[in-house]
């Protein structure tokens, strides 16, 4: 493609974003080396990493990604979550990695990760068994919950999560499974 597209997201028109999903590797689980650990976990036989590479998070990113924080900021009250997205992200380093399952992958990797609040989350996830964080000592803090990773967590959040981490510039990723998937 070239020049712009004929409207916003035509980049990645025909996409089935059902079975895509992009993991971020957060700051805390790339500063304790479990990188490898959460995405073996979330590998599976019907799910394959396709694509990973580690950023420096820029401002930008991580308030687009985390959209949703910011416009219900009035939930967190003593927390100035611009602030706190930029003091546990900007400039850091993290993992993000692009995976392709069967339709619905979402909800299966969503489960995987467990309760946000790592002291909460079932054994056998990957925040109940790894985490080290509590949402009773963010609070005490003013600050976010470390919980380890982010997965997209259905297929809208998938097509912009893969365009805030990945970019238009690396959407031939989609390509290969795209073709499968309509053969």
């Amino acid at each position: 493609m070239n020049g712009k597209p004929r409207q916003s997201g035509a980049v990645v028109d025909g996409v089935d974003w059902e079975r895509w999903s992009v993991i971020l590797c957060k700051p805390d689980a790339v500063d304790r080396g479990l990188v490898d650990d959460v995405l073996g976990r979330l590998a599976a036989p019907s799910v394959e990493i396709i694509a990973r590479m580690t950023v420096k998070v820029q401002p930008w990113q991580i308030h687009v990604h985390y959209w949703d924080l910011l416009v219900d900021r009035d939930w967190f009250p003593g927390r100035d979550i611009p602030a706190c997205l930029d003091a546990e992200y900007a400039g850091r380093t993290v993992v993000v990695a692009l995976a392709y399952g069967r339709r619905g992958v979402h909800s299966w990797m969503r489960d995987q990760l467990g309760h946000f609040d790592p002291t909460v989350a079932a054994a056998g996830t990957i925040r109940g068994d790894l985490g080290e964080d509590s949402l009773t000592r963010a609070i005490a803090e003013q600050r976010l919950v470390r919980n380890l990773v982010h997965t997209s967590d259905h297929p809208a959040a998938a097509c912009r999560d893969f365009g805030i981490w990945f970019g238009a510039g690396r959407r031939a990723l989609l390509i290969p499974h795209q073709r499968a998937a309509t053969t």
